[in-house]
């Protein structure tokens, strides 16, 4: 019996050994795939995943540079009437805000007393030549005895002395009467310039005197001027094309549906203002429809350079790197390379690049360029049509 459970015993340990022997392999096993698995997942690269992007088309074209500043309307001439006598106004022939033309009339004074006045100077000059023609007379007849050694020198010369005398006064009494002739004439008040009348300060019945206030003031608005300023930098370019010809403005008003206005630039200051830095200009518009008033604020634009045969692309295509800027080129492997651009101008959503090797038709990224390194691949998408604004 001792030895049955001797061998049972054995038996159970060679058991044992066994299974641990063969959980020791299983690990081995599980242990060795791993590894295996391991090295093979570090010597295979991963693929780099295709970015989607934008694409956009480098286009070449003459480009217009646009200056753009706030103006001012004002009007080309203001005129304020004032009288020149002191009167009452006997009418008044205009309302307020009316369109005037040049030399129409617009009050009439009380002129009694001015009338009065020229025919009182009327009657002395009458009088004046009629004495003036007796003493010419006179001496005649005194020229004619002294021929015939009637009377002497001396009486000859106090003849003609009166006369001369009489010529003088003449002159005076004719003069005295054309001032007169004047002053009457400033009774009728008329318009020096055509325009549009502002707010009349007096009434028929009105005393007005000279140096009081104004009885209106005339505003010329057709054509009418807008003064607007810009940096002095533009000041040489803005003389080359005044050089070449006429230079055209466009005026907006800050309202919906209303088309630019379109001027000519006719003033440009003789000195820049050093507080500012900037050149006073001014530009004249037609006007005809009076769009512009006095007093308004507009976008002034003008154009007075061209790039010609300017590289452009999306502004959001030029992207800004540590030194400089670049361009991401889609190359025929659909892989973009960094090209290096300066820009030359920014304007209405693109920019004016230059630089060596920027050439037209080349692709470029418009948009997704934050997801991309040099080298990487792109897959287009060209629904956005080529820059050729």
């Amino acid at each position: 019996m001792e030895n049955i459970s001797q061998d049972k015993t054995a038996t159970a340990k060679r058991r044992k050994w066994f299974a641990l022997a063969g959980l020791f392999l299983a690990l081995a096993a599980g242990v060795g795939v791993w590894y295996a698995q391991r090295a093979a997942g570090i010597a295979k690269p991963k693929t780099a995943p295709v970015v989607q992007v934008v694409s956009a088309v480098v286009t070449q074209r003459d480009v217009a540079v646009r200056l753009t500043a706030n103006g001012t309307v004002s009007a080309q001439q203001t005129v304020e009437l004032r009288p020149q006598i002191s009167a009452t106004v006997r009418v008044v022939h205009i309302k307020e805000g009316q369109s005037v033309r040049k030399g129409e009339r617009l009050f009439t004074l009380d002129a009694r007393t001015e009338e009065a006045n020229l025919s009182r100077t009327e009657a002395q000059f009458s009088k004046a030549r009629a004495d003036l023609v007796n003493a010419e007379r006179n001496l005649e007849r005194q020229r004619e005895l002294f021929r015939q050694k009637f009377i002497s020198q001396a009486a000859l010369d106090a003849a003609q002395n009166q006369v001369d005398g009489l010529r003088g006064a003449l002159g005076v009494d004719q003069a005295e009467v054309e001032a007169t002739r004047v002053t009457r004439g400033y009774s009728e008040i008329t318009a020096p310039i055509a325009g549009r009348s502002g707010a009349i300060q007096v009434y028929p019945g009105s005393l007005v005197q000279p140096g009081g206030a104004p009885l209106v003031s005339i505003a010329q608005i057709a054509p009418i001027n807008v003064s607007f300023t810009l940096p002095e930098r533009e000041l040489a370019v803005l003389q080359q094309a005044r050089a070449l010809g006429e230079v055209p403005v466009s005026a907006e008003l800050d309202l919906a549906g209303q088309a630019a206005m379109q001027g000519r630039l006719i003033f440009i200051d003789n000195a820049v203002d050093t507080a500012s830095g900037s050149i006073r200009l001014k530009a004249e518009f037609p006007n005809a429809d009076n769009r512009l008033w006095p007093g308004m604020f507009v976008t002034v634009t003008l154009a007075p350079r061209i790039l010609v045969a300017a590289f452009t692309v999306p502004v959001q295509a030029v992207q800004t790197g540590p030194d400089k800027k670049f361009l991401y080129v889609i190359g025929e492997d659909r892989k973009v390379t960094a090209l290096p651009v300066s820009v030359r101008l920014i304007q209405d959503g693109s920019a004016v690049v230059e630089g060596a090797g920027v050439v037209a038709g080349m692709r470029v990224v418009a948009e997704g360029a934050q997801n991309l390194r040099p080298g990487s691949e792109v897959a287009e998408d060209r629904g956005q049509k080529p820059d050729d604004r």
